[in-house]
């Protein structure tokens, strides 16, 4: 990790997970085997807390109303958890909270993902990381995975990008910023597949465990 900015994780777990019928943050992951019953394990949160970890000098979790409940995982895995006072405001107001949290600790950079989106495998984030080192250097601000034509998470910020993020109003996204400063954004080939990224129904979470393959489980 020589030579990488001051590097924070950053997970937005905030969100009400009202399509899903339970917090998203506890799914089970690795996803259980289709037709069976998960065991009590690691989670969408565990997994993206550990997978950040080797990586980030401190992960930082984001949460909302479920603060109570999601609190001991983040505890447990050695993450610091804010809350969103404001969560129906929306994901970007997370992003916000999360990215004065990282300033305020004296990170310069992060490493963001939704909660929701499960973590791409240590080769795909050291790749990320390495993608990153000197990226300010080169002009760029911000560097995210692709395969196959698709973006994904997790996305790598300098505290250039950070900076945009902050001054833009609440009511932006974090995709319009990115597109308004398309020439700052590099893209980053990975083998994982970016398929699985976004989960908001039972639909979207039983497809996904039905398509991963068992050497993730």
């Amino acid at each position: 990790m020589a030579g990488v900015p001051n590097l924070c994780g950053l997970i937005l777990a905030a969100g009400e997970s009202s399509r899903m019928g339970s917090d998203k943050a506890l799914l089970p992951w690795p996803p259980p085997l289709p037709g069976t019953v998960a065991p009590p394990g690691p989670t969408l949160l565990s997994a993206a807390i550990l997978a950040f970890k080797p990586l980030t000098h401190l992960v930082v979790v984001v949460a909302g109303n479920n603060s109570q409940s999601i609190g001991m995982t983040a505890s447990t895995c050695g993450a610091l958890m804010i809350r969103n006072l404001h969560p129906e405001r929306g994901q970007f107001s997370s992003l916000q909270v999360g990215l004065r949290e990282v300033l305020s600790r004296g990170c310069n950079s992060a490493m963001i993902t939704p909660v929701d989106c499960p973590p791409l495998s240590p080769v795909s984030l050291e790749r990320l990381c390495d993608s990153f080192q000197g990226a300010k250097a080169k002009g760029i601000w911000a560097v995210a995975p692709e395969n196959d034509g698709k973006h994904g998470h997790p996305l790598l910020v300098t505290d250039e990008m950070i900076a945009r993020f902050l001054d833009a109003p609440v009511t932006s996204n974090a995709r319009e910023i990115l597109r308004a400063h398309a020439q700052r954004v590099a893209y980053v080939p990975v083998p994982d597949s970016l398929e699985k990224a976004g989960l908001n129904t039972p639909e979207d979470y039983a497809a996904l465990t039905a398509k991963t393959p068992p050497s993730v489980r």
